[in-house]
């Protein structure tokens, strides 16, 4: 049975942070705590979880500014992919698994937006994507010093590759939804049916 309890939180403006659990033994983690930090305090303590992760999809300031609030709170670890320019408690890489309880989060690593753009697999069947992919687009690349070409390959090769039933669960509220699925983007996100890398670019560009 699944024990495992999944919570998408909205942050200031279009950011979305995420509490994953197990419920029979209250393990927490946060992904990407924003300017929300109270928030996720009060959800934690009134439902008795013990936060013992807090999980960074990349070091925009967006996606980390709760870490030092949340981590002095209930001393939790942080965790970022070791390309991250912040300090961090454990260093992540690709087909890594951080375990909270007994549900798994495995890191996909996913350059593009940023060098140290991770996404994470939970329970292979929940997916959350940061700045990435979003709900009908994709994340930015220019305004973040990302790069077109590892972001093509990080979406094509590695997350179009997922099952078309996995869960997406991106970091900003910033497409045509909350949430989907990876055979519903490959359908609808139209950044999505390009065939070629140079067709990626040019649907970029009417984002």
């Amino acid at each position: 049975m699944d024990c495992m309890f999944f919570k998408q939180i909205k942050g200031q403006g279009s950011n979305f942070s995420y509490v994953i659990a197990d419920e029979n033994t209250r393990e927490a983690a946060i992904v990407d705590p924003d300017f929300n930090s109270d928030e996720i305090k009060k959800f934690l303590v009134e439902d008795n979880l013990k936060l013992i992760f807090i999980i960074d999809t990349h070091d925009h300031v967006d996606h980390i500014v709760g870490n030092d609030e949340l981590r002095v709170r209930f001393g939790a670890k942080t965790a970022a992919h070791r390309l991250s320019k912040i300090a961090t408690d454990v260093r992540i890489d690709e087909g890594d698994v951080i375990r909270v309880g007994s549900v798994s989060v495995r890191v996909l690593y996913t350059p593009g937006h940023s060098a140290d753009s991770i996404c994470l697999l939970v329970n292979d069947t929940k997916l959350l994507t940061g700045d990435t992919l979003y709900v009908g687009s994709v994340g930015p690349m220019v305004m973040s010093g990302g790069d077109a070409r590892s972001m093509y390959d990080s979406i094509f090769k590695k997350l179009l590759l997922l099952g078309d039933d996995v869960e997406i669960y991106p970091g900003h509220d910033r497409g045509t939804g909350t949430t989907s699925t990876v055979g519903k983007e490959k359908r609808l996100n139209k950044a999505l049916t390009a065939r070629s890398f140079e067709e990626f670019v040019e649907s970029m560009k009417r984002q």
